[in-house]
């Protein structure tokens, strides 16, 4: 008996090592294959828009003014060459998505602030969810309330004190996709101040500072670098919607700095240049994998940029 309980014991020990053995092999390879699938999709982006940059400048695509990929399929036909500029869709991209978070970061924020701060634990259970009940909103939702109702409010206010507006606008497009971004930032802001430690907030009371103060002063600045990750999250799913832009912005590629004016972006271009009968092998098809690997090649510059905004401001609680 005494020696069979030390036998069990290593049986006991082994069947332990080879389980931690079997989840750690298991961790690896789901991490090896997140990995994996970034490079494959990286890579065949990389591929396609070689081939892309084989047929149209570089150059061409990074510093054109003009956007207009409707190449015919035989030489012989009229509209052989297009116009493979980016600048007009990434100058729609980036007035749209400034317009969303001008919308959205103000009133995201605020609403952080009163839940974290403010309000009472009855009214913080009920009004959270219903905030956060945007975020379940199809984005297809607000492409048609901002087609049907915010679109033609602009037009109608703009006729009446004398102002031209198109039927489709990024300003429409970027207010209802600020109005979509709100509960992103309320919600990760407010998880952010409520993980602030709560021996600051009394601290900061404690030597005469008004809530308010304690607020601006305090708590702001100490969850500066969660605050700044939510506003990068909003921002990325800013640049990413197609929807909206669709409903609300128009297709038109236009180099402008009016946000009366119909714009497209580069997400939208995606999806318009990979439908319809154009041979794959085109420039016009092919335009779509260049887009696509600018607008990774961006998020990731502005990923880098936050992270660096992050570390700098960061800081550790004991």
């Amino acid at each position: 008996m005494e020696t069979s309980k030390p036998m069990e014991l290593r049986r006991t020990g082994k069947l332990v090592k080879l389980r931690e053995q079997i989840i750690i092999i298991s961790l690896m390879i789901c991490s090896l294959a997140a990995i994996l699938v970034t490079v494959g999709i990286v890579a065949s982006l990389a591929f396609e828009a070689f081939r892309f940059f084989q047929k149209i400048p570089i150059t061409e695509f990074l510093f054109g003014l003009e956007w207009s990929p409707q190449t015919a399929i035989r030489d012989d036909q009229v509209g052989a060459s297009g116009k493979f500029g980016i600048l007009p869709l990434l100058g729609g991209t980036l007035m749209i998505s400034i317009i969303a978070m001008i919308v959205a970061t103000p009133l995201g924020l605020y609403s952080a602030v009163y839940l974290s701060e403010y309000a009472k634990p009855k009214t913080r259970v009920w009004v959270k969810p219903m905030l956060e009940l945007l975020a379940g909103i199809p984005t297809v939702v607000y492409g048609f309330f901002a087609a049907l109702v915010v679109a033609p409010l602009i037009r109608a206010t703009g006729s009446g004190i004398g102002f031209q507006i198109s039927s489709e606008s990024a300003l429409a497009a970027g207010l209802v996709m600020g109005i979509m971004l709100i509960p992103f930032i309320s919600s990760l802001s407010d998880d952010v101040l409520c993980a602030v430690p709560k021996t600051m907030r009394e601290a900061s009371l404690g030597l005469g500072a008004t809530r308010s103060e304690t607020i601006r002063n305090v708590i702001l600045p100490a969850a500066n670098a969660g605050i700044i990750g939510s506003l990068l999250l909003a921002a990325s799913k800013a640049i990413g919607e197609t929807m909206i832009v669709v409903m609300a912005a128009g297709l038109s590629a236009k180099l402008t700095l009016n946000p009366l004016e119909a714009v497209t972006t580069m997400t939208v271009q995606i999806v318009t240049l990979l439908t319809g009968d154009q041979e794959f092998d085109s420039a016009k098809t092919l335009a779509a994998f260049a887009i696509a690997l600018f607008l990774f090649v961006l998020t990731m510059a502005l990923n880098i940029i936050a992270l660096k905004i992050v570390d700098k401001y960061k800081t550790i609680y004991a």
